[in-house]
């Protein structure tokens, strides 16, 4: 006991007090009977209630308690929380919260002194709070980056971890991170986790994952997928994956078409001049892509055929003559050859040969272009010139022959001439009946008159009538001029001035009884007169 006070009016006053201190007082002589001792509080002890794990929800009182005389008065803390908490031995968690975790502490005071007591720790149990998923980076998603998904729950004790992509389990483990070290188109989806502990579990909202990159390599299709016909309505469709969505260019024989957003191009109706090969680009801000072209066949009924004849000038008899017609189409056209009023076709192909050409091929042809789309045809005039008429060839015909003949005629006086007078100018009474019968006679024999032999220059300046007969038919006189061959003395300007003329007559000689097995005889007669 300190000594260290004074008395004033039965009153003492300390000086000095030390909490360790314990006080009592009794009446002098009387000592065995003290007061009661007084000192301050010894260190105060803090208790909870739940001797378990102190679990969300639950019902929890931390208690303290401090040995003081007078009675000590009490007060809660929470570190790093300023303002205390209650003023009772007693703080009361009826229905704990996680934020209720922590160190507490009390104090104990009855003015003697004031004791702390030791911290004591409230760990709350909790099942795992709502997670959610984040990702790093926070930017645009780029394919081939690195991508890190992190779960984040509250949850005590931790949670453990599911990962999920389109409800599709991905991982189990202590693990809230999902890694990607180089994130590939195919990783785009929603992705979304479970946290969950002894308490409890917890699924967290989806997040979708956007995996973007450039235009793949594009196609071009077209629709209808079968024949393109002439007039049809057509379609060409880009197809390019790109995240995100591609612009496209359109290219024909590799001139641009259109450019923009759209990646088809229509044909209301498609036309021949519309044939050709299409491609497309495919682009956005990562990259673009040329598409391999796409071949347009335009397949239309044949165009009016033209029609063409070699030798292009005029037509001849017995020529070689070839008519030829072209058409364009698609699939290309085949021909057949008419010629008009009748029924049956005269060839096919492309080209009709006549090789020897006559009148009667003259006439309208015409040529029928047709293919699976249609047909067309058109028609020629074709005239045959005769390369010598008919009437011409007869007369021809018959001149020879009277050529012919007065060859023979002359071949006959020739040699009949060598013989002696007698024998070449008989009376004609002295003539033999046959068939075969060659006559000279003077012009006095055919008028009737008699006239001495003439000199042998007279002999020599004219021939006047020479008669020979052969076995024939023909019965109609020919009629033909030659020129005199004139007197061997006379000059060369005497025979331009001569002009001798020469008929020839075919009459049937008579036939006699002995004649009936033979042919018919005829008498040629030859003039030729001096003028």
């Amino acid at each position: 006991m300190d000594t260290n006070f004074h008395q004033k009016n039965n009153i003492y006053s300390l000086n000095t007090f030390d909490t360790a201190d314990r006080l009592y007082c009794a009446v002098k002589g009387y000592e065995t009977f003290p007061s009661p001792t007084v000192y301050a509080p010894k260190l105060p002890s803090v208790s909870v209630s739940a001797s378990a794990e102190i679990v969300e929800g639950s019902s929890v009182t931390l208690t303290c308690s401090s040995d003081a005389n007078p009675a000590a008065s009490y007060t809660w803390y929470k570190e790093d929380v300023i303002n205390p908490l209650s003023y009772q031995n007693q703080h009361v968690f009826s229905s704990i919260l996680p934020s209720d975790s922590g160190k507490y502490y009390c104090t104990a005071d009855n003015g003697l002194g004031q004791k702390k007591s030791e911290s004591r720790n409230i760990d709350v149990k909790y099942a795992p709070k709502l997670p959610s998923v984040s990702v790093s980076p926070s930017a645009e998603i780029v394919e081939g980056s690195s991508v890190t998904l992190t779960c984040s729950s509250d949850a005590n004790p931790a949670a453990s971890y599911t990962w999920y992509k389109d409800n599709k389990v991905l991982a189990t483990g202590q693990k809230n991170v999902y890694h990607f070290i180089s994130i590939k188109l195919e990783n785009s989806g929603n992705y979304s986790c479970k946290s969950e502990n002894q308490y409890g579990q917890k699924n967290s909202t989806s997040l979708s994952i956007d995996v973007q990159y450039p235009p793949r390599l594009p196609s071009v299709s077209v629709s209808p997928s079968a024949e393109i016909v002439e007039g049809s309505s057509v379609t060409l469709t880009c197809s390019s994956d790109a995240n995100p969505a591609a612009s496209y260019t359109w290219y024909k024989d590799n001139k641009v078409l259109a450019t923009g957003q759209k990646n088809v191009y229509h044909f209301i109706s498609i036309k021949l001049e519309n044939s050709g090969n299409y491609s497309c680009k495919s682009e956005n801000q990562y990259g673009q892509k040329n598409s391999t072209s796409l071949s347009i066949d335009v397949q239309y009924a044949p165009k009016l055929p033209s029609v063409s004849v070699s030798p292009s000038a005029e037509i001849v008899e017995g020529s070689s003559v070839t008519l030829t017609c072209s058409s364009d189409a698609n699939p290309a056209a085949k021909y057949t050859w008419y010629k008009e009023d009748e029924n049956s076709p005269k060839t096919s192909g492309h080209n009709f040969t006549i090789s020897n050409i006559r009148p009667e091929h003259s006439g309208s042809y015409y040529c029928v272009a047709h293919n699976s789309r249609g047909r067309h045809n058109v028609t020629l005039q074709l005239t045959v010139r005769e390369d010598f008429p008919q009437a011409a060839k007869l007369a021809v015909t018959g001149i020879t022959l009277v050529v012919f003949l007065v060859i023979i005629c002359l071949l006959v006086f020739f040699l009949l001439a060598k013989k002696k007078p007698s024998a070449l100018f008989p009376a004609p009474g002295n003539r033999r009946d046959n068939n075969n019968k060659v006559s000279c006679t003077s012009p006095s024999q055919h008028t009737g008159k008699t006239e001495s032999p003439p000199s042998h220059s007279e002999e020599d300046e004219e021939l006047n009538y020479a008669s020979v007969r052969f076995s024939t038919n023909q019965t109609d006189p020919i009629y033909y001029n030659i020129r005199s061959a004139g007197s061997r003395r006379q000059k060369v300007k005497e025979e331009d001035e001569h002009v001798e003329y020469a008929a020839v007559n075919f009459s049937p000689a008579p036939r006699t009884v002995h004649q009936d097995s033979e042919e018919d005889l005829s008498e040629l007669y030859s003039t030729v007169k001096k003028i």
